[in-house]
């Protein structure tokens, strides 16, 4: 009898048993966020820092909820990356369906969050949830970024709960490898969103020219 399990229920532990997936904490594994990152420019850098006024000033109206982080943080991200411009697409309520290798077992789901290009997966979860914790999506994007429709490339993805971001890459091959970058935080001094949006644009540069 096959077992259908939903994507939000699944956990790191069914993707490493199931899929063998692993997690490297080599920091070579996963340059793309370290080095070579775009520059961003003294308007971009403005309109940055009213993201992070702006986020700052919702705090103080709780409860934050999800689609309040897509519009105060993530849409302003993904704008001033050109992520809704050609070559470019977006999508939301991305349903998958993954199957695990000699097992009776399906996982499910629709992504509550944008794919961007198949290959750049970007997920919001609810403040409330976790205590702010981005833990709570991880095991959620990786099965989404599992079903990735071009297994010979490498995936992305990005988790925020506006508060907290951290990006994630994945290659799939015999044994799925993982590793993450570190939580970019809005709290920390300066505003780290320029970070976030150099590593954005470089991720962009990486799947556009893997699509060429």
């Amino acid at each position: 009898m096959v077992q259908t399990i939903q994507a939000k229920d699944v956990t790191l532990l069914e993707l490493e048993t199931l899929f063998g997936l692993q997690l490297i904490r080599d920091r070579q594994f996963f340059q793309e966020w370290q080095a070579n990152l775009a520059e961003i420019t003294e308007l971009e850098k403005q309109q940055l820092d009213k993201v992070q006024a702006g986020y700052f000033n919702l705090l103080r109206y709780p409860p934050m909820l999800e689609n309040v982080v897509k519009m105060s943080v993530l849409d302003p991200l993904l704008f001033i990356g050109d992520f809704y411009l050609s070559p470019f697409y977006v999508k939301s309520e991305k349903s998958i369906e993954i199957s695990a290798v000699d097992e009776n077992i399906v996982i499910k789901g629709s992504l509550d969050a944008l794919v961007l290009k198949d290959q750049f997966w970007v997920m919001v979860i609810e403040s409330k949830q976790a205590a702010f914790s981005i833990e709570v999506g991880l095991a959620q994007i990786l099965t989404y970024m599992l079903a990735n429709p071009y297994p010979e490339k490498p995936s992305f993805g990005m988790i925020t709960t506006g508060g907290s971001i951290i990006f994630i890459k994945l290659v799939l091959g015999e044994n799925p490898q993982y590793a993450t970058s570190k939580i970019f935080e809005l709290r920390n001094p300066d505003n780290e969103l320029y970070d976030v949006l150099g590593i954005l644009k470089r991720l962009s540069q990486l799947v556009i020219s893997a699509n060429n």
